[in-house]
């Protein structure tokens, strides 16, 4: 195989998990699991993953790496968007019940695997520290507010998108949330 068809079958894997670990958690996505989510063998599945433990991780550092880019890009807010966007209830189910299964799962793990904890601490704060540059970059350009310290913005902002998350985790209604991020980013502007 080139080494595009590698990429594109790891693609293929990451996405199959991401769906396996969103439906079932992580215990709950067995190996036969993941072969019959990915359509793969185990073989060919764990040929680009050491074990189960490195599949998700990957899965989860996809979905990071993916959140790092856009706030750098276009701000944590527009990530909270594109999540609600996700949610739509004309989208159906599967686009966002992936990355949130992801964010839930790592949440859990985050409460009870301190391993696991220790080595996602530098995924979390490459979110921080993309959240704070382009606070500092908005500030700079005169359109974020200066009475409040960027720190406790981005705190702010981490927060609020943490409360989506878990709005969306219970299956709340999200109509108006569209106005809900509307006044949060009103609240870190000039």
């Amino acid at each position: 195989m080139s080494q595009d068809q590698l990429d594109a079958r790891r693609r293929e894997i990451l996405a199959g998990a991401r769906a396996c670990f969103a439906r079932h958690g992580y215990e709950g996505a067995t190996v036969r699991r993941l072969e019959d989510e990915t359509g793969l063998s185990r073989g060919a599945i764990f040929h680009h993953f050491r074990d189960k433990e490195s599949l998700f991780l990957a899965v989860a550092e996809d979905d990071a790496a993916a959140m790092v880019e856009t706030v750098a890009r276009d701000g944590l807010v527009q990530v909270m968007r594109d999540l609600l966007e996700r949610a739509h209830p004309d989208r159906g189910e599967s686009e966002v019940a992936g990355w949130l299964g992801t964010q839930l799962e790592v949440s859990r793990r985050l409460r009870t695997d301190p391993e696991f904890a220790k080595r996602w601490a530098v995924r979390a704060d490459a979110v921080t520290a993309a959240t704070r540059e382009r606070l500092i970059r908005q500030r700079d350009a005169g359109v974020l507010r200066t009475d409040v310290d960027v720190e406790v913005l981005t705190q702010f902002l981490e927060l609020a998108y943490d409360g989506l998350v878990l709005h969306l985790a219970m299956g709340r209604p999200s109509a108006d949330l569209g106005r809900v991020l509307d006044l949060v980013e009103a609240a870190v502007r000039r």
